[in-house]
């Protein structure tokens, strides 16, 4: 097929996952649905970062205007615990540091992810729910491969995929944890696709329900029946002729990435340096809360809400009708306890201890948790538009404003943007990727004499997928390698 006939394009973390995307725009989906799609079948490709018991959010534009759909997960209205719950400390081995958390099921918040991919459906999707599910049901039953990154962050998070009997016959089927090569397949998550497929989402709600009931957590009835979908009106931010929408707080990712291009902006420049004095703004607005000259007088949640984002994926879609979608969903790294019947955990949002310095389930009752999390689209004068997001946890802030920033300031193209190295500063430390690359490293040591070189690119720096059309039916984009990144056009 050739590019003027083209369909659409899609970037994400796993090829099956975008070979998902690509059958439901063959078959007459907009971008939205490609995106949900794609965002049902990384529960299966990228099972640590996706799963219906997660939550995230999602940006599209109609063709007319953006939409940002906040799906994240809300704490439990049964806080604080009354009494003995389902909450232990486990280790997750990185490497070169190790990392506590909290699993079981007092860890898991209220889940959005089916809610969200709904009401996105029902608002811009062109095709049924059960269109949308047929392409994870079928990877689900045939079995996916498991990738080398997928591999290692099954090593990571080990003692939270083995701490229960139903998790590790999933991940450990014969005694020891898959491998780079094995077939990973999920009949249980495959039979809930079809109840998402038909409806009844309430038949999921129920399993999560009594998954807590049984083992000690906090998830009640009450809590489904309260939460909503947030429908929120993106930050935009002009850059030259391009208008980027942001994420808007109660999620920091989108407004601290703003900050930042503005800096860079005001700097006329955008060398190693300059991005660093820009990175020190976003740092100290992250750190002062003090987000009132890009916010004006929006009234928005409070940004300084306690921010959660952990185990992150992303997709990014564009169409021939002019649509985009751009979605990042997490759930955690999973609370080790299986969903009944299910194929999945559910999240573990308040089991992360440098996320709940107050102590744990020490949040309001009912409060949407806040998140880094940036799903991001961009407007060109011409019809131009861009999607791109990136997993990456605190990194998720620094990568969009990287790529961004080679993007439409450097008017890199996309597989140059996603590829550059990168600059992270987070509490007084500047992290500098492929440090070897740099023409500049000298200058940014001579600023930062402490500064960590890392030798290489590496997936700490997160994982931008870009996907772009030019508004004519010609599209480009890139996966990022760092996580496994595949771009592929329709």
């Amino acid at each position: 097929m050739g590019k003027e006939q083209a369909k659409g394009a899609v970037a994400c973390g796993h090829p099956e996952t975008a070979a998902a995307a690509i059958a439901i725009l063959c078959e007459g989906g907009n971008a939205v649905d490609a995106c949900i799609g794609a965002l049902l079948t990384a529960c299966v490709t990228e099972p640590i970062l996706a799963a219906p018991g997660g939550g995230g959010f999602l940006m599209a534009y109609d063709g007319a205007q953006p939409h940002l759909f906040d799906f994240f997960c809300d704490a439990p209205l049964a806080l604080p615990p009354d009494g003995e719950i389902d909450f232990f400390e486990i280790h997750a081995d990185f490497g070169e540091t190790t990392q506590s958390f909290h699993i079981g099921a007092g860890a898991a918040a209220t889940p959005g992810f089916l809610a969200g991919i709904a009401a996105a459906s029902e608002k811009l999707g062109r095709l049924p729910l059960s269109d949308l599910v047929e392409p994870a049901i079928a990877v689900a039953r045939k079995g996916v491969t498991i990738e080398p990154l997928q591999a290692r962050m099954f090593e990571i998070v080990e003692p939270i995929i083995t701490a229960d009997t139903d998790v590790r016959r999933l991940f450990a089927p014969s005694g020891r944890l898959l491998r780079a090569g094995d077939l990973f397949r999920n009949e249980a998550l495959a039979e809930a696709f079809q109840e998402i497929g038909a409806g009844r989402l309430a038949t999921l709600e129920a399993a999560m329900i009594e998954q807590c009931a049984t083992h000690g957590g906090l998830l009640e009835t009450a809590d489904f029946r309260r939460y909503e979908v947030q429908e929120r009106v993106p930050l935009a931010l002009a850059l030259g002729e391009t208008t980027l929408f942001l994420n808007p707080p109660p999620s920091l990712g989108g407004a601290l990435s703003a900050i930042a291009l503005q800096a860079l902006v005001r700097l006329t420049r955008s060398d190693g340096p300059a991005r660093l004095t820009a990175l020190k703004e976003m740092e100290k607005a992250r750190l002062s809360g003090n987000f009132d000259t890009l916010l004006g007088d929006r009234d928005d949640e409070d940004p300084a809400s306690r921010v959660v984002s952990r185990g992150t994926t992303h997709a990014s879609v564009v169409d021939r009708a002019g649509m985009a979608a751009a979605a990042t969903v997490s759930n955690g790294e999973g609370n080790g306890r299986m969903v009944p019947g299910m194929g999945f955990m559910l999240n573990n949002m308040l089991g992360e201890e440098d996320l709940n310095p107050k102590g744990f389930h020490a949040c309001e009752a009912g409060m949407r948790l806040a998140s880094m999390m940036a799903p991001t689209l961009a407007l060109g004068p011409e019809g131009e538009i861009t999607a791109f997001g990136t997993g990456g946890s605190s990194r998720i802030r620094t990568a969009i404003f990287n790529v961004a920033a080679n993007l439409f300031l450097e008017h890199a193209d996309a597989g140059t943007a996603v590829s550059a190295p990168r600059l992270h500063f987070e509490n007084g430390q500047l992290d500098v990727e492929a440090a070897g690359e740099r023409a500049d490293l000298a200058r940014l040591r001579d600023i930062e004499p402490e500064l960590r070189a890392w030798r290489e690119h590496s997936l700490y720096f997160g994982g931008v997928h870009v996907a772009e059309s030019d508004g004519h039916g010609r599209f480009s984009g890139a996966g990022d390698a760092r996580r496994g990144g595949v771009f592929a056009r329709a």
